[in-house]
């Protein structure tokens, strides 16, 4: 009750009139008919123009065009009584990249998984015979199981190397020149890196000079120059899982470096002051504490081995043995026409990415990354 005895006004939903519901329709309607209209402005100006003035007018128009039609549908949403603003203003903000999430990667994998259940021209339906020959055809198994090599051995070292050389490097003077050098692979494109360690590797037949590093320096200490790339399996693919920690333990090493630096010094000297050695202060206090660092680390590198393509394309072509299952979607969908198979190995490198960053996410949950 208020002082004048009377109950207390209660604030009133303010309608929704007539008039904005034809504004719900006609703007949204106009801001995408604006967007399509900036596109085939594009496409029919840029004909024979200069690339510069192609890409200015792709920047000035295309953006300019769809910050009009985000103004034009935030203007309506403003306009919107409270109670429907809180629930559809989110959508203006979010809207369009669940819009082109929706469109370049929902949908796409949808179509993949209908793909894997058809034939190799994609029209007859054969039900599960794409997978079974995927676990069945020894080219196949032979990628899955190289993959496991990078997937296990890769991501071990790359972790395990640059976690030591984040410690190291802590304990040095030459701290900042050491993670430069190390870290500067990640530099270099995954094709460069591979024609560096092509010549690395390289193997001249007969007795001619070696002008492969690895090899030159073999024959100088009176060893048999090798054709490290193509020898018996498995080795040839651990010489190729060298090119890939050569590249990601930079990454791993300047990760982990931020996360050591954030340890407290006084538990460090708490830890001292009880008698620890380094080697102690190392796995009981600097580990436990980097914990959610190392698995978000070897997460993304897990996800990039289990995706590994360029290196091996560059480094072998995918022969003598060392397949993995990006080189054998490739080869299915692209070179050998195989819509089927080719769905398939996509399909599966999906289900097995989707353990990992299930993982990823529940432990950014428990750390507090998002709700």
């Amino acid at each position: 009750m208020n002082s004048t005895g009377q109950p207390p006004n209660r604030r009133k939903k303010q309608p929704f009139t007539g008039r904005l519901a034809l504004l719900s329709v006609v703007v949204p309607a106009a801001a995408v008919l604006l967007v399509y209209v900036v596109f085939r402005f594009l496409r029919d100006i840029n004909q024979g123009l200069h690339p510069v003035v192609q890409t200015v007018s792709a920047i000035v128009v295309g953006v300019g065009g769809f910050a009009l039609a985000y103004f034009a549908v935030h203007w309506l949403v403003e306009r919107y009584p409270d109670w429907v603003k809180e629930h559809v203003q989110p959508l203006v903000f979010i809207g369009p990249g669940i819009g082109l999430l929706t469109w370049l990667l929902f949908i796409p994998t949808i179509r993949t998984l209908y793909l894997s259940f058809l034939d190799a021209r994609a029209k007859r339906f054969v039900g599960l015979a794409n997978y079974v020959t995927v676990f069945t055809e020894r080219t196949l198994v032979t990628a899955l199981r190289n993959n496991l090599y990078w997937v296990v051995l890769g991501t071990f070292a790359c972790v395990s190397i640059g976690l030591l050389i984040a410690i190291l490097a802590e304990r040095s003077k030459f701290e900042r020149l050491a993670k430069a050098l190390i870290f500067l692979p990640m530099a270099i494109s995954f094709v460069a890196a591979g024609i560096i360690w092509r010549f690395i590797y390289y193997y001249t037949p007969g007795n001619q000079p070696q002008i492969g590093l690895l090899n030159a320096i073999v024959t100088a200490f009176g060893g048999e120059p090798q054709a490290w790339t193509s020898l018996v399996q498995p080795w040839n693919n651990f010489f190729l899982i060298v090119i890939l920690i050569w590249i990601q333990t930079g990454f791993a090493m300047v990760i982990f470096s931020a996360a050591i630096k954030g340890v407290p010094d006084d538990l460090l000297e708490a830890g001292r002051m009880d008698g620890a050695n380094e080697v102690r202060i190392f796995f009981s206090i600097i580990i436990p504490f980097i914990q959610s660092t190392i698995v978000a680390v070897t997460t993304t590198i897990i996800v990039f081995t289990l995706k590994i393509f360029d290196i091996v394309i560059v480094m072998t072509g995918g022969q003598y043995g060392t397949e993995v299952i990006a080189t054998q979607f490739y080869r299915q969908f692209f070179t050998y026409g195989n819509s089927g198979v080719g769905s398939t190995i996509a399909i599966v490198l999906l289900i097995a990415v989707i353990p990992v960053i299930i993982y990823n996410l529940r432990t950014f949950r428990q750390e507090g990354g998002f709700r």
